[in-house]
């Protein structure tokens, strides 16, 4: 069945409890971080500069319940903060994150997922959902497609994957797509494909396997103070040298 596009963000702000609040949200050059008492929840910052938002200097001491809502926003700093703030919530104590299948990080940390799968993408059609950097250096002998919201050379423009992903085997979706609202129809294009929901800005909720994710992954935070500190200094890959770690949750059916 599929969901009504709305239900998602339904999902994730019902599964935020009433009481926690915001420490702290920082909104770095790549990553958005909001820290509570009990860990810290990411989100893709939007990658675009302002200087006319109305809220800065107020974020700090609110209820997670109240900030996340705003990943309904159409503003994207608004839909980020959102994002950061349930993830805030659900992240650091999710069972399923805790038992999740860690990944060695390797050369390039932030491929780490590609190199997982890495076995089951040779041969076939694989769509990976934004740009990711040292993607091109990858010989997994696939036949990759890139779609990217701002295409660079080689890639292709978001309309593509309205006619690629129904003929994919593999989708690896970007989690920005929560926040940019492209990821519950993208979850419907992919839907004959085995569907990776991944990044940082991944919630850790089995339910997303109601959308067609087969597999999420997400990163589990191995050093708060250097993250931070990261983050704040301009880290974008660089995060997955000095804070987090990936790891892989396998949502399909016993046996699937």
């Amino acid at each position: 069945m599929i969901e009504p596009p709305e239900r998602i963000y339904d999902l994730l702000i019902d599964a935020v409890p009433t009481a926690a609040c915001a420490d702290e949200v920082l909104i770095g050059l790549t990553w958005t971080l909001c820290r509570t008492a009990g860990g810290i929840g990411l989100a893709m910052s939007p990658g675009t500069a302002t200087r006319t938002l109305a809220w800065p200097g107020t974020l700090a001491g609110r209820r997670l319940a109240e900030l996340a809502p705003w990943v309904r926003a159409w503003d994207p700093f608004e839909a980020t903060v959102g994002m950061a703030a349930i993830n805030a919530a659900l992240n650091p104590g999710a069972v399923l994150a805790a038992t999740a299948v860690g990944l060695t990080p390797g050369p390039a940390a932030n491929l780490a997922v590609f190199h997982h799968f890495a076995d089951q993408l040779a041969g076939r059609r694989v769509a990976v959902i934004g740009r990711y950097p040292g993607l091109d250096a990858l010989e997994l002998g696939w036949d990759l497609t890139v779609i990217e919201r701002n295409p660079g050379a080689g890639d292709l423009p978001d309309p593509a994957a309205e006619f690629c992903l129904p003929a994919a085997d593999w989708v690896f979706l970007t989690a920005t797509s929560l926040i940019n609202k492209t990821f519950p129809r993208l979850a419907e294009l992919s839907r004959a494909a085995t569907l990776v929901l991944m990044g940082p800005t991944v919630p850790w909720l089995g339910e997303l396997r109601d959308w067609g994710v087969d597999y999420l992954a997400g990163v589990r935070v191995t050093d708060p103070q250097g993250l931070r500190q990261t983050i704040a200094e301009g880290g974008g890959t660089r995060i997955f040298a000095a804070g987090v770690e990936y790891a892989v949750a396998d949502l399909r059916p016993a046996g699937g």
